[in-house]
């Protein structure tokens, strides 16, 4: 079974006035931390840590088919 997460950017307020979302599919809350772990192109990797917090926290839903592990889409400012 895999889930729809829906993971909010994880740079906090004040130090950054950037936010936004992560769809990813995955199989459980690791998975979906390694997921975001490996794709660094929409922020920096001093907040890494804070990823699994994140996740966690965030809004999962059950998918009705069988779908591959990965970020749907993405956005932030």
């Amino acid at each position: 079974m895999k889930y729809l997460y829906i993971v909010d950017y994880w740079i906090p307020f004040p130090s950054s006035e950037y936010g936004g979302l992560f769809n990813v599919i995955a199989e459980s809350d690791t998975e979906c931390h390694d997921i975001l772990l490996d794709w660094r192109e929409e922020y920096d990797s001093e907040y890494d840590s804070r990823i699994m917090e994140r996740v966690v926290s965030a809004p999962k839903f059950l998918l009705a088919e069988n779908q591959e592990s990965r970020i749907v889409e993405s956005f932030t400012t």
